[in-house]
């Protein structure tokens, strides 16, 4: 089946090929990790020295990958690098990890290490020529040593007092980015849509009438709310992070609010659909108190009080007013 693809295997690269592909391959993760230190400095100034010295030991090791092509094959490296070699592990781009939380980065820096030194363990046992075993086998005891590097990096430039401050802080921006919008979205979502949902049901007892009226106060309420959140704070002063993320969360919960009680009612019977519909409203006013003690340091009875009472409110204000 090789005509299907144009990657090359990798059992059919020579040695000097192998050790082209392992020189792109520490110059592309030295720039992932600097990378990752720019996107971090601000913030994170000690995690970013961290990266900062893994950057660093992937040159030194690069360099000595070229002395040693140097000695064996001459100047002229080939230019071969992992995209090109069927089954070598892969990166995945930067974009779609830089704008995560700070333990998800150091997480998937920890994986880089492991996939290279586990391809290269692996492919050092299936090589049957010996100096390209032995080659393997260097470049995997290399990148053990990285991430040993990595450990005393971080024990160099990340105390627990540093770790604890930057964990601090990204959760702070986690909550701020996108817990706090978000749960303004699902309160206004679940609660404000709940008068005129169960007033068109009870006015109507037609259950398509009441779900499209549903999904427009929802997808109406989740636009309006996206875009005010998204204009309100650029972030730049208060640190809330991202406008667009903002609004994102507080669009996309608002709407989820309000469909969520909407949704039953395309249920054909009327009785079965409200049924279901009040079952659904009750969970997301307890799951919106829960999120506010779980993550806005809410005491639970406050949390309970507020929101649960004033949904029971705003119910009770569309069943009276569609019954009337």
């Amino acid at each position: 089946m090789r005509f299907l693809t144009q990657r090359r295997r990798f059992s059919d690269l020579s040695e000097q090929e192998i050790l082209a592909l392992a020189i792109s391959s520490e110059e592309d993760d030295a720039r992932i990790y600097r990378m990752y230190a720019e996107r971090l400095r601000e913030d994170f100034p000690d995690t970013a020295r961290v990266f900062d010295g893994m950057a660093a030991e992937e040159d030194e090791h690069r360099q000595q990958l070229i002395d040693a092509h140097r000695a064996r094959f001459g100047e002229v490296i080939p230019l071969i690098r992992r995209e090109h070699v069927a089954g070598f592990y892969a990166r995945r781009p930067v974009w779609l990890v830089e704008n995560l939380g700070l333990e998800r980065i150091r997480e998937e820096a920890a994986a880089m290490e492991q996939e290279a030194e586990r391809f290269y363990s692996a492919a050092a046992q299936r090589a049957s020529d010996a100096a390209t075993r032995k080659l393997l086998g260097d470049l995997a005891a290399a990148e053990a040593g990285h991430q040993h590097s990595a450990e005393r990096l971080e024990q160099e430039h990340l105390d627990s007092a540093s770790a604890e401050s930057e964990d601090a802080t990204a959760r702070r921006r986690f909550v701020l980015t996108w817990v706090q919008p978000g749960l303004a979205g699902l309160m206004d979502g679940s609660v404000s849509t709940l008068a005129p949902i169960f007033a068109t049901a009870f006015a109507t007892q037609d259950t398509w009438t009441t779900f499209l009226v549903g999904l427009a106060a929802s997808v109406g309420a989740g636009i309006s709310m996206g875009f005010t959140e998204a204009a309100s704070d650029d972030g730049q002063l208060s640190g809330r992070g991202s406008p667009v993320k903002r609004g994102i969360a507080s669009g996309v919960m608002t709407t989820l609010g309000g469909l969520g009680h909407a949704l039953p009612y395309l249920i054909p019977d009327f009785w079965t659909a409200t049924s279901v519909a009040i079952l659904v409203v009750f969970v997301e006013l307890w799951a919106i108190a829960w999120i506010q003690n779980r993550f806005m340091d809410t005491p639970m009875l406050r949390a309970t009080f507020q929101v649960v009472l004033g949904g029971a409110l705003v119910f009770a204000a569309g069943v009276l007013i569609g019954s009337g």
